[in-house]
């Protein structure tokens, strides 16, 4: 087999400086501490509840921000001994810990909420209020896009878990001051409560979505975007001797992607053409797509039973014409056998992933 880092063949655009997401999640997190203050001067000037649950709702973002720095600082570590992976996925247990925190808020919220319900609200300074909130959640927003920008431009899931955490936040500041506009106008306190309980649910869902998320990752769930990403570099770069693609598997941790499948080539091939091959394959792929991480590769004869769609000019064990090779799709990439329509009506004793001879492995 051979395993080949991504990072050599990463785009030099894409290139990340050290310590990059460190220093994003350090802005957050000071950012996050300003905020929680604005907020809390507005709540002891109004009393209000829909501005408490929007401080309340702050406090856990200077707690998600605080705990999210720290795991982008160990996800940097290189792989050792210990954790030949990497430390990557310690950005899905940030993200989990930050959808728990989102979720125990919304429960605060929800309680204080329902409790102004049934004792009524008294609002105070309601100008003074809307005019801090005002501004508290366009600086959320910002810093929301903010990080969901360089979540996504780096790969990192803490850096976009914290910028859906903070758009949730711009999202309850907007509640929060629609909520006060209602109660400005109509005199009736009654809509403050109501505008926090809504919140509350928002944020219940909110955490929910990035509980359910970072699950998947710390349990290997496939990643369907970069499974369709590998099967589209494959697409680009492959060359005569690499027949099809199968038994793709990719997964995950953190920034770092880890990808094995198998190759099928021809069955005459050497082991140093056909490692040779594989490792041209994984070069090519890397230069495309912006992956870091590694990719394994297996070798499979192809045992004469995808003749017409091999387009091997000096095959010299050819028993059909070359007709077309047909274009890889994520379901053939990721079955364990190539599709049965691929095939050239060989028996099963000859047919690629077959009984009769175990599949070779080629080792770097």
């Amino acid at each position: 087999m051979t395993i080949a880092t991504a990072p050599h063949g990463s785009p030099p655009e894409e290139a990340e400086p050290p310590g990059l997401r460190v220093r994003v999640g350090v802005v957050s997190l000071l950012v996050s501490v300003v905020l929680l203050a604005v907020k809390y001067v507005a709540y002891l000037h109004t009393g209000s509840a829909a501005i408490l649950s929007d401080a309340l709702e702050s406090i856990i973002n200077v707690v998600a921000a605080a705990f999210a720095v720290g795991s982008l600082r160990i996800a940097t570590r290189p792989p050792d001994r210990g954790h030949p992976y990497g430390h990557g996925k310690i950005e899905y247990f940030s993200a989990a810990f930050e959808g728990g925190l989102i979720a125990f808020a919304a429960l605060l919220i929800v309680w204080y909420a329902v409790r102004d319900l049934v004792r009524g609200a008294e609002i105070a300074d309601i100008e003074l209020g809307l005019a801090l909130t005002t501004a508290a959640g366009l600086a959320n927003a910002a810093l929301g896009w903010f990080l969901l920008r360089a979540g996504k431009k780096h790969r990192s899931i803490t850096l976009v878990a914290d910028g859906h955490h903070v758009l949730s936040d711009f999202q309850t500041s907007l509640g929060v001051v629609v909520g006060l506009v209602l109660v400005k106008l109509t005199g009736l306190a009654w809509f403050d409560p109501a505008a926090a309980l809504l919140v509350g649910l928002n944020l219940a869902l909110t955490g929910y979505r990035l509980v359910r998320e970072a699950a998947g990752g710390l349990l290997d769930e496939e990643d369907a975007t970069l499974i369709a990403r590998l099967v589209g570099a494959f697409e680009q770069v492959r060359f005569p001797g690499i027949i099809r693609l199968h038994r793709l598997r990719a997964i995950r941790s953190g920034r770092e992607a880890h990808a094995d499948a198998h190759l099928i080539v021809p069955e005459f091939w050497s082991v140093e053409q056909a490692h040779d091959a594989s490792v041209e394959l994984e070069r090519r792929i890397f230069a495309l797509p912006a992956i870091d991480g590694e990719i394994v590769f297996h070798v499979d004869p192809c045992m004469r039973a995808l003749c017409s769609s091999c387009d091997m000019v000096d095959c010299a064990v050819r028993e059909r014409a070359f007709v077309a090779r047909p274009r890889l799709t994520v379901d053939e990439a990721t079955r364990g056998d190539v599709l049965p329509d691929l095939r050239d009506g060989a028996d099963d004793e000859r047919s690629v992933g077959g009984g009769a001879r175990r599949p070779t492995e080629v080792s770097s």
